[in-house]
């Protein structure tokens, strides 16, 4: 059962991301090893993963094929017909929202899904690392002072800051404060969860936001670099099973695959500050993924797994 709902999952994502519309070999390819050899079996065991999706509401385009599959079927889906329509809210309605939520801690997949659903995950994440919303009792006095452009004052890292804000951003369940630190004298960005102090909020109107500031760009794209020290950037080499290669690549990219064995199975170099994230990838994968270098990462995940 748990193999069929990854395949689902892996098909519906497939039909998703495709441009074009695929034939059931195509998908039979792309989704290495998850479909039944066969064509008769292949063909039963899509029909009934289709039937599936149906069941729930995504609507599966097929269309006859021309030029080298001319009189096949291909299939896909479309994402205006599957993703729900953009609800209008302003800037200040999504960030109201997005705080609220914040501040109930929710727990639930589906309070998890409406985090996102209000802008929580802007940008395309290539690897899940799971959603926590601590009880921030900062949150909404930087909000505030963001909105009156007041200087912010509290301690980080164990050094006294003092800071322009600039705006705040909501990645994986963490909020950021982004903006000038004076301290430092350069743009920082800071995790609001690990404020080592109560926020001293200066008069209002003290803060000119630059006009070409992009807070998109405060953020690594990586899950794995969130949360730490940047400029400590270590490489994990880890070997993922034949089964899971190719969720791996589309995670990662292609070019970070730096050996593929006999079996099918891959190497791959992975970049990464966070610890926990990258723990929480690999164990994400069960037993498909097995790390290589450095010991001290291997070190940690056989001690998490005894201890659970």
């Amino acid at each position: 059962m748990a193999e069929r709902v990854e395949r689902i999952t892996n098909l519906l994502a497939l039909l998703l991301a495709t441009r074009e519309p695929l034939t059931l070999q195509s998908i039979a390819d792309e989704l290495h090893g998850q479909y039944p050899d066969g064509h008769d079996a292949r063909r039963a065991a899509f029909e009934r993963d289709k039937a599936l999706l149906r069941q729930i509401g995504v609507e599966i385009t097929t269309v006859t094929l021309g030029g080298d599959d001319a009189g096949a079927t291909g299939y896909m889906v479309r994402p205006e017909e599957y993703e729900l329509p953009d609800p209008g809210l302003d800037n200040d309605e999504v960030a109201a929202l997005q705080i609220a939520l914040a501040a109930t801690r929710p727990g639930s997949s589906t309070a998890t899904e409406a985090l996102w659903k209000v802008g929580a995950r802007r940008s395309t994440d290539p690897v899940s690392v799971g959603i926590e919303v601590p009880h921030l009792d900062a949150l909404p006095i930087v909000r505030d002072a963001v909105v009156r452009r007041c200087v912010v004052r509290f301690v980080y890292a164990g050094r006294d800051r003092e800071v322009e804000p600039w705006g705040m951003l909501l990645r994986d369940g963490f909020w950021y404060l982004t903006g000038y630190d004076r301290v430092r004298s350069d743009r920082r960005t800071f995790r609001i969860d690990r404020l080592e102090s109560a926020v001293d909020v200066g008069p209002p109107g003290e803060v000119e936001i630059p006009a070409d500031v992009d807070l998109t760009t405060s953020l690594p794209d990586d899950p794995m670099m969130l949360g730490a020290d940047h400029h400590r950037v270590r490489t994990a080499r880890v070997i993922v099973s034949a089964r899971r290669a190719r969720p791996a690549i589309a995670d990662l990219g292609a070019e970070r695959v730096v050996q593929v064995h006999d079996d099918g199975s891959i190497e791959v170099d992975v970049p990464y500050a966070n610890t926990a994230a990258m723990m929480s990838w690999v164990l994400g994968h069960l037993d498909d993924a097995v790390v290589v270098a450095p010991e001290d990462l291997r070190d940690d995940i056989v001690s998490h797994l005894r201890g659970l």
